[in-house]
């Protein structure tokens, strides 16, 4: 569980992202799982975005998501969210 000191500053970090998974209208399918799993695991912080076009619900989805990757939810906004799972060696992200 983060704090609101961590969530903050990993929130700063992904500003500037781009979102490097979007979910369309097939929905959270397992490709999109394994694709948000693999990209997780290679940088740790991403942002997730759900196009116009998804009858996913953003709070639903990224839920989801977080529960089957047990990664952290940092922040939704809009219909984009950033979800954040810490390697357990060599992390990029030092939380305060």
């Amino acid at each position: 569980m983060l704090t609101g000191k961590q969530k903050q500053y990993l929130k700063s970090a992904a500003s500037h992202f781009p979102a490097v998974v979007q979910i369309g209208k097939e929905g959270i399918t397992d490709a999109v799982v394994a694709s948000v799993n693999d990209v997780l695991t290679a940088r740790e912080l991403i942002k997730v975005k759900i196009n116009q076009n998804s009858d996913e619900e953003i709070s639903h989805a990224t839920g989801l998501l977080a529960k089957t990757l047990d990664c952290e939810i940092v922040q939704i906004i809009g219909r984009n969210c950033i979800l954040f799972k810490q390697k357990d060696k060599e992390s990029r992200y030092e939380l305060p």
